[in-house]
Order: structure tokens, then sequence, then C-alpha cells
């Protein structure tokens, strides 16, 4: 493989690497980063990979999409540019991978009725199951994860953004999440944090239809008196952490709240988080899964047509 140690634009570019299993909304990815200003380019062989970056700077942040349709796709050499981008200060580059269930992968192929790359003569399922298996060192690898399950392309859109709207590479992004434990830990999370033991407002009949961005469900959730403490306590980790995460060149740190059903304290402690954070100088986004759940909308099997 040819020495990419040696070559490379000028200046600093940003380079994000667009990978995960069929299927997961790497076209949209794709779109969306193309609108937000980079170039865009899918489906380049891998033996093209080192003299893409053997040229002149493009003037543009570069967005690559690969994954097994990739022409010559190995995951070892994969990591291998990854890495050997990573090393040089003439790129800030990210490796972004699309992750997804299963179950959600299967009913996307079989709505869009097309095949596998993986199993032109076997059913989605086997296909979609050796691709997990063989990205499972690129996952792994990942600089952000982002669970594309219950988004529609507008929510992956709108993730990105987040991540790669503009200030990326200035500053560590973060993001805060509530959660239901009854649906599951959000995958790629890099911390969670557990909020089941302050008192509950669905016990209170005046609280049980709203969620915690209501006044009154917070007032409820803070009058509880082991929760002044803990909030302090958490403040004050996460304001420490920070820093000694982003001198050690992570970009994205996730913070997720999880509760009973995801509508109440959860969602209450991750907005209070956002505001102390943000009053400190950080950038910080918010995503409700079980809120937006709710509130519906079509996922990504359903209009992103790469699958």
């Amino acid at each position: 493989m040819p020495d990419l140690t040696q070559i490379g634009p000028a200046g600093p570019q940003k380079v994000v690497l667009i990978t995960g299993p069929s299927g997961a909304g790497r076209t949209t990815a794709i779109r969306a980063l193309e609108d937000l200003g980079f170039e865009a380019i899918d489906n380049l062989p891998m033996t093209l990979l080192p003299r893409l970056f053997s040229g002149p700077p493009l003037g543009r942040d570069l967005a690559l999409g690969i994954d097994v349709r990739n022409r010559d796709f190995s995951v070892s050499r994969l990591i291998e540019v990854v890495d050997i981008i990573a090393s040089e200060d003439s790129f800030d580059s990210s490796l972004v991978y699309l992750d997804c269930v299963t179950d959600t992968l299967v009913r996307r192929y079989s709505e869009t009725r097309r095949r596998h790359p993986l199993a032109r003569e076997e059913t989605a399922l086997e296909g979609i199951l050796k691709e997990i298996s063989l990205l499972g060192s690129l996952k792994d690898r990942a600089d952000l994860l982002i669970d594309t399950t219950e988004l529609s392309p507008h929510d992956l859109k709108a993730e990105l953004d987040v991540w790669f709207g503009g200030t990326v590479g200035t500053q560590m992004a973060v993001s805060l999440q509530s959660f239901s434990y009854k649906r599951g830990v959000p995958r790629g999370a890099d911390m969670v944090l557990d909020c089941r033991f302050l008192r509950n407002p669905h016990w209170d009949k005046r609280l049980r239809a709203l969620d915690g961005r209501d006044a009154d469900v917070a007032a409820y959730v803070a009058e509880d008196p082991r929760f002044a403490s803990f909030f302090a306590r958490v403040r004050d980790l996460v304001a420490e952490l920070l820093p000694a995460y982003r001198d050690e060149g992570k970009s994205y740190f996730t913070l997720a709240f999880g509760c009973t059903g995801g509508q109440h304290r959860s969602v209450f402690v991750a907005i209070a988080l956002a505001k102390a954070l943000a009053e400190r100088g950080w950038q910080v986004s918010i995503r409700h899964r079980e809120l937006e759940r709710r509130a519906g909308g079509a996922h990504l099997g359903q209009q992103d047509q790469d699958v």
C-alpha cells in the first residue's frame, strides 16, 4: 500500500469517513455533509484512497462514504488508512460509524426489495449478520457512533449538523440524551447515568401526561432531597472530565441519562445539565429519544434509497 505519511494538503482539512452496515443511512449522511459544504465522494475504490490524498488541497472539507460495496473493500486496509490520516497534522479526521439494530435493517431491506451486497443468493438477514461481523473492528475504532435505528432522515441530518456544522475542530461537541431503560441503553454513549432513584412524576396524576420539559415536572423532580447533591456532583464531574477528553483529542462526547419511561426525570436532568455546561462555554446539543419516538415520522429505511 502506498505511503501516506508524506502526502496530503498543505493545510489542515477535515476528512469524515462514513461507514457502517448497509441500510444504516450512509447515503443520507453523505448528502447531509454535502449540504454542510463538504466535498462528498461515495463508493471510491479502496486502491484509489491514497491517490485522493496525494493531490492538491480540494479547497473544501472531505466526506467519504465507505462500506462493503466499495471495490476491493478491506477492513484492515481501511483501518490502516484511517490511522495514517489521523496521525497527520494536515488532516482533522473523523471515522463515523452508523449503527442500526438487525431487525430494523432486515425491515429496511424488505421495504426496498433490494438484495444485500453480501447475500446475493441468501436471505438479507444472512448478509446483514455477515456484514456486522465483518465491520466489528471498524465499529470499535469509530470516533463517533450514531445509532440510526429510530432516526428519520431529518433526524440524522440534524445529528450530523451538530457534530460537523462548523465547530468541530475548534472545541469538543457535547451531546446529552435522555432515554428509557425499557427500550435499552443508547449505543454509542460515552457515559450513562441512571436517574431512576429520583422521585417519579409518573405517580402524580397531574404530571403523568407531561414530560421533563414542563416547569411543574422540573420542580417536582428538583424537590427530591437527593437531587441537589446528585446534580452538583454530576455537573462538577462532567465539567472536570470534558477538558481532559478534549486534551486527549476527543472531538465528541455523549452522556445519556436514563429513567423508567424516558419521559420525566431523565429529560429534566439532561436539560438542567445542558444549561449548566452551556453557561461554562461548551457546545451542547440535547436529544430526548423517547419523546422523539412518540412524535413519530418516517424512518431512514423509508426514504434513504441507497440501503
